[in-house]
């Protein structure tokens, strides 16, 4: 997995925590690179080193290149001693996946599950999901370093919490992350499920994009903003909440409570509704998807359509933010071809020609397990920042 420039020191790396982001980032293999490249005594650099072997965050072989007299000894990350998990709550289903810090997927499991249960029946859920992919796996819940959870809702990252989430009753302001910390002593980070879609899609599939837009067009229709390779989430966590912007001269009511938003003009569920007042069987985004497959011209001109309105509120987005790639997901995405066919239509007409010069648009690559993976990430890249690996080696609680 590609490292996150984020963990990489701005200033001459010192601590343990440091010393094993260059090592994970391949900035360094050796004890002597890491001497040259941070300056510090070689008996400083034996004493961060050693501190990560004997926490089990590294391990030293005799691989290394040599020019003469005893060969280095290459450090590498310990990747398979540490877990973490993934937990993507959706609208109607639950996915965890139990993952390495190396971001290997050692084990993923899919239920049906109703957000609208409420925490304590969703999470206890997740919970014994957890325990369960740990105990397949033949780990102990004390070794999981932290958890990513992506909701369908607004959060507060700083603390977890979901804000007045539309089709979340019962979860605003639920202290998700004290509920994981409280039974597997790891920290939780939570995050908007498009958030954690983005950063997968940026790590595992456009690792050498830097500026991405992730929009999912699903029963509601959202986008997660990487910049200069970051989660760009804003002030409050809310950034990319574009399933409420005005488009065109609709009056369509949206479950915000204003009318011609383009949720309730693109997204699965309104075009399900329409499609359901022709007289066909839909109530859902994935119904839509079904009639699209099936050849349906309503179906069919309809999601053109719904691209096209996305592509015009895209097109407002990429000559403001000038993203080099646009990744189009969520359950639409199943049937890419009518709707990409409508969204770059209209971001190549009302874009500027400058944004649109490198511009790629494309369908998700990470697929249907897209905010599983990516709050997996997420997890991943808290247990091996440099302040919570010092954290761990000082004995503080993960």
């Amino acid at each position: 997995m590609s490292g996150a420039p984020d963990h990489l020191p701005a200033a001459v790396p010192s601590s343990p925590g440091e010393v094993l982001a260059l090592l994970r980032t391949g900035a360094a293999e050796t004890r002597a690179d890491i001497a040259r490249l941070t300056g510090l005594a070689r008996s400083t650099v034996s004493q961060r080193v050693d501190a990560l072997i004997a926490h089990g965050f590294l391990a030293e072989e005799a691989d290394g290149g040599s020019t003469g007299g005893r060969p280095p000894r290459r450090l590498r990350l310990r990747t398979r001693e540490h877990a973490v998990a993934g937990v993507d709550l959706g609208a109607s289903h639950c996915r965890v996946a139990l993952m390495d810090i190396g971001g290997e997927t050692l084990a993923l499991r899919e239920d049906p599950l109703s957000i609208a249960d409420g925490p304590q029946a969703v999470l206890g859920h997740v919970e014994r999901t957890l325990r369960a992919l740990l105990e397949e796996s033949g780990r102990d819940a004390g070794g999981l370093q932290s958890i990513g959870v992506g909701v369908p809702g607004p959060v507060e990252f700083s603390t977890g919490r979901p804000v007045d989430p539309p089709i979340m009753p019962g979860w605003h302001q639920f202290p998700i992350p004290e509920f994981f910390a409280d039974r597997f002593g790891a920290r939780a980070l939570v995050d908007n499920d498009v958030n954690v879609m983005a950063l997968a899609e940026q790590r595992r599939a456009f690792p050498d994009t830097r500026y991405l837009l992730y929009i999912k067009v699903g029963t509601g229709i959202g986008c997660g903003i990487v910049a200069d390779s970051r989660l760009h989430r804003g002030a409050q966590g809310s950034a990319g909440d574009i399933g409420h912007i005005r488009v065109g001269d609709t009056e369509d009511p949206c479950r915000c409570g204003n009318t011609g938003c383009l949720e309730a003009v693109a997204g699965g569920a309104a075009l399900a509704r329409r499609l359901s007042a022709l007289g066909l069987e839909a109530t859902s985004g994935s119904d839509v998807v079904r009639l699209v497959k099936s050849g349906n011209r309503d179906a069919v001109r309809m999601v053109r359509e719904a691209g096209r309105s996305v592509g015009e509120v895209l097109a407002g987005l990429v000559n403001f933010f000038n993203p080099d790639t646009v990744v189009v997901g969520g359950a639409l995405a199943a049937v890419h071809d009518q709707l990409l066919a409508g969204v770059r239509e209209a971001v190549y007409r009302r874009s500027h020609p400058l944004a649109t010069h490198v511009l790629r648009i494309e369908p998700s690559r990470t697929g249907e397990n897209a905010a599983a993976i990516g709050a997996g990430i997420l997890a991943v890249e808290h247990a091996l920042s440099p302040r919570q690996v010092d954290r761990v080696l000082s004995g503080a609680i993960r």
